[in-house]
């Protein structure tokens, strides 16, 4: 059984999502929060996890992203999971944990990586979007995908409207690319998702 930490800035949709899935492949030891009073752990609360708060206000990203080192080296987990984490991290952090840190992103990458994907999806005309699991590299949103998803776009969705119907689909994604690493049946090698 592999350790999982989560790192989380918000509600914890997701993370609820990987509570909720665990089962004899992993099991999450620790979810940190650099919001304090984030939502999401109340929930990691309530399924006895236990939680920090490491607030990145007034830091060099260098440093918030040592403090959390520490405290994920303490805590010993074989993968670590961004669920809504709303920090871009360094590159230094991001290589320590190289084939260990995954990510989800709400576009079918490598299109639409960043922010405000479902705006710019929308006002491309696309008719298909949807939510990739991907391993994190120093590139942002870069990584070599785990697993994908897509949802149609229909016409006159609003971002929220399409935001909404991607996480319902990420909520099944995310625990699926999760147990294929922990299992391991992916892994990251030369830049590459290997499976098997």
């Amino acid at each position: 059984m592999k350790r999982v930490a989560v790192l989380i800035s918000g509600r914890g949709s997701n993370l609820s999502a990987l509570i909720a899935a665990q089962d004899d492949s992993y099991k999450i030891v620790l979810v940190i929060s650099n919001v304090e009073g984030a939502a999401g752990l109340d929930k990691a609360g309530a399924a006895n996890i236990p939680t920090q708060v490491i607030l990145h206000n007034g830091k060099p990203r260098e440093a918030f992203d040592g403090e959390m080192d520490v405290a994920l080296r303490r805590a010993q987990p074989d993968i670590v999971v961004l669920a809504g984490f709303m920090r871009i991290l360094s590159d230094g952090f991001v290589r320590g944990w190289e084939g260990k840190l995954i990510n989800i992103h709400p576009s079918l990458l490598p299109a639409y990586k960043g922010t405000r994907v479902h705006e710019r999806v929308i006002a491309a005309g696309e008719t298909l979007s949807g939510a990739s699991v991907h391993f994190v590299v120093p590139e942002l949103d870069a990584g070599p995908v785990i697993a994908q998803a897509s949802v149609p776009v229909h016409p006159g969705d609003t971002p929220q409207v399409l935001a909404d119907r991607i996480l319902a689909v990420e909520h099944k994604l995310y625990p699926e690319a999760l147990k294929l690493l922990a299992a391991d049946k992916v892994r990251l090698q030369d830049g590459l998702a290997l499976f098997g």
